[in-house]
């Protein structure tokens, strides 16, 4: 038997020893794997090939921690484009990634393919109008600019309040004053002691709920500001927004508080018109007939309860203040009416002549922005009384007027005029439509007929007397439909149309008379 040397044998164990620790350090990585199936997977994160896990899970797990490290050292949410995808397959033997490998790995793609970054912003929302801001700092300097605008030093601010109804987190603003605050936390420091906790909170509540009966003079009333909020409905939700829509503070201030042109809707009332309308609001009457389809120029008719659109500057947030003024000044009586139940509408009669009165008063004044909006007077003392005016005035609806055939050509109007023929006037009293002989004519109005049959220039004609103390004559008929005394309706057929008379053609000569004179029946038919 072969001896082997001492040299030999001391090398064999060096050699031993070696593989020994080759395997305890590197044999954790390699495994020896049973045919079982699928137990190996390629991990990618975005296309990018990251590393290789005996599993999903695991590399899930390793996502979720390369995505707090990529957000760990900012305040601002990153989004990242994160799409994992797995090649799974069965191997013998393999080596698998360190998972902290695979994690830094899946920094790097999270890094390169972050799209975006979100800052954390405050959404002000005042009705359908939005604006972003980066802090609540922003928001209530935001709010503030909008009162400052409308108050001097009177100290009223804003404070962010949770909305508690809410299930979202959203803050919506109130506002206060500074001093009346510090005076409520006075009284309240003075009544709340341990000596009288008990009568402290009796009096609190009788402090707050009983006013006392006490006849004020006009010095005792505080003047000025004394009370203010907003208008609109406002909300401010926290969220994250890319760093190009946060708009910054003087920009926003800009937007919300100045005045902008806002459309609205001006309804006529009575007795307005575009000239009045114009210098009401303030607006050039070119303008809002540019606005309004339905007007045609500066003498179009307007009617009662007709919309116009009309631009007024405004700004996106409405502030409502209450003022407490004092100011003397002179003063109408309302006008007092007097119902007539024989007379129509149209007609009035001054009774009593009014005079103007004068008076002191302390008023408080309800303004949304600068248009004042109610007065209540608090306390008056009139100088002298006013002496109101006295209208008698009727309350029956007057009776309309329509056009009394159907269809025909406007050959004359009323007024004056060349005299068509010899014996023709020269001032028509009436308007004329050029029809063919035998178109029906309607009674224009309701009434009773006073004359019907051959009025020499008229040819055959017919006079109705109305209710409203007026007349319609129809003139140059072939035929007359209707006799004296009998009652007609408003369209009912009286005649047929002619040429008879002083006439050039067939045609219908049409008046209406008021107090026994012609006037331009256009301005009368419906």
């Amino acid at each position: 038997m072969r001896s082997i040397s001492p040299h030999k044998s001391l090398a064999r164990m060096k050699y031993g020893f070696l593989v020994i620790l080759f395997c305890a350090v590197l044999m954790p990585s390699y495994r020896t794997i049973e045919s079982t199936g699928p137990n190996t997977v390629d991990v990618s994160l975005n296309g990018t090939f990251v590393g290789k896990m005996a599993d999903t899970i695991s590399a899930e797990e390793c996502l979720k921690e390369a995505r707090r490290r990529v957000n760990a050292d900012s305040k601002q949410l990153v989004l990242v484009n994160t799409e994992l995808a797995y090649n799974e397959y069965e191997e013998l033997y393999g080596v698998l990634s360190a998972k902290e490998d695979v994690i830094n790995a899946m920094c790097e793609v999270l890094g390169r393919d972050s799209r975006e970054t979100m800052e954390r912003a405050y959404t002000v929302k005042i009705g359908q109008y939005a604006v972003n801001l980066s802090s609540t700092d922003e928001v209530t300097d935001l709010l503030q600019a909008a009162l400052d605008k409308y108050q001097d030093d009177d100290g009223y601010t804003p404070a962010l309040n949770l909305d508690k109804n809410r299930e979202l987190s959203v803050l919506t603003p109130t506002v206060y004053k500074e001093e009346k605050v510090e005076e409520d936390n006075s009284l309240r420091g003075i009544l709340n002691t341990n000596a009288c906790s008990g009568i402290a909170s009796f009096l609190l509540e009788v402090y707050n709920s009983v006013e006392l009966p006490v006849e004020k003079d006009f010095a005792d009333y505080e003047q000025g500001i004394i009370d203010m909020d907003y208008k609109d409905y406002i909300e401010v939700v926290e969220c994250y927004l890319p760093a190009s829509d946060i708009t910054d503070l003087p920009g926003a201030i800009k937007d919300v508080c100045e005045d902008q042109a806002t459309p609205t809707i001006y309804e006529v009332a009575s007795g307005d018109t575009l000239s009045q309308i114009s210098e009401r609001v303030n607006i050039p009457m070119d303008d809002i007939i540019a606005m309004n389809d339905s007007l045609e120029n500066e003498f179009s008719v307007l009617q009662i309860g007709q919309e116009l659109t009309i631009t007024i500057p405004k700004p996106k947030l409405a502030v409502r203040r209450l003022v407490q003024k004092y100011y003397e000044e002179d003063y109408e009586a309302e006008i007092q009416y007097v119902d007539n139940d024989e007379w129509y509408t149209t007609q009035t009669k001054t009774l009593q002549e009014p005079s103007a009165g004068h008076h002191n008063v302390m008023a408080a004044i309800t303004y949304v922005n600068d248009d004042e909006e109610s007065v209540e007077y608090l306390k008056e003392e009139v100088t002298y009384e006013a002496v109101a005016k006295v209208v008698e005035r009727g309350t029956k609806i007057p009776p309309t007027y329509i056009k009394p055939i159907s269809g025909g050509r406007l050959s004359s109007g009323f007024g004056r005029r060349r005299a068509p023929k010899a014996g023709a006037s020269t001032y028509h009293k009436g308007v004329d439509w050029a029809t063919a002989t035998g178109t029906p004519v309607y009674a224009s109005s309701g009434g009773v007929v006073s004359k019907a049959g051959w009025g020499r220039g008229y040819g055959y004609v017919v006079y109705i007397d109305h209710p409203d103390g007026r007349q319609t004559r129809y003139g140059h008929l072939s035929r007359v439909l209707v006799s004296a005394g009998q009652s007609v309706s408003q369209g009912q057929r009286i005649a047929l149309t002619g040429n008879t008379g002083v006439s050039t053609g067939p045609h219908l000569h049409f008046e209406i008379l008021i107090n026994g004179s012609q006037v331009n029946p256009l301005n009368y038919l419906n």
